[in-house]
């Protein structure tokens, strides 16, 4: 696992536009259905990382216009609640990123949430270059983190080790400090309150 400084990795010198994947109709990337985009290039490179051959920026094929139509064909279904991008780092692919959602904000305003993984904390987000910021600022939720093996917690919702979190970022950005997704509801506090119950 990699620690980078402010600024010290940044798309306009690592992103090739390639992507590695793109899964419609999905269940596992975020709340209710999905349309995925993953796209390539990841040099944080964790331990157990579940995407291994997306560290490599030049793997899968490089972003199109005809992706970009079928992606805004397929969130257009009203079972659609959004798109989710992940990777990979979205944040080292904002050229990518940022004209993908700029898209989705013209053709459906406010009524498809936007949700992204990435190995950045909210926090150095803040910190990092203009785009990161840009793109931060016009997501919806943001699952951040580094993967960490001695985390690793498959009760989770939506991540995979403990250290991430699902935040909220119009709400953090707006507060000044990080805001937990209200709805937020892992396994493992389930099946504690579940343990709860039937003792009562």
């Amino acid at each position: 696992m990699r620690n980078p400084q402010p600024k010290e990795w940044l798309a306009s010198e690592l992103s090739q536009h390639y992507i590695a994947d793109y899964k419609a109709f999905n269940f596992v990337d975020g709340e209710g259905v999905r349309n995925s985009l993953y796209v390539s290039g990841c040099p944080f490179a964790c331990e157990g990382c579940f995407n291994v051959a997306a560290q490599n920026f030049h793997y899968g094929k490089t972003y199109t216009q005809e992706l970009e139509e079928q992606i805004i064909k397929d969130t257009a279904h009203d079972y659609v609640q959004g798109v989710t991008l992940l990777g990979g780092e979205p944040f080292l692919n904002t050229q990518v990123c940022l004209q993908l959602i700029d898209r989705l904000h013209a053709e459906f305003g406010d009524t498809k949430d936007i949700w992204s993984w990435s190995g950045y904390t909210f926090e150095e987000l803040l910190l990092d270059s203009e785009d990161k910021l840009e793109m931060l600022s016009k997501i919806d939720i943001l699952v951040d983190g580094r993967f960490d093996i001695n985390k690793k917690n498959l009760m989770l919702q939506f991540r995979g080790s403990s250290n991430q979190r699902i935040i909220d970022v119009k709400q953090s950005l707006a507060k000044g400090e990080v805001v937990i997704w209200e709805r937020l509801n892992d396994s493992d506090k389930a099946f504690e309150q579940v343990k709860r119950d039937k003792l009562i």
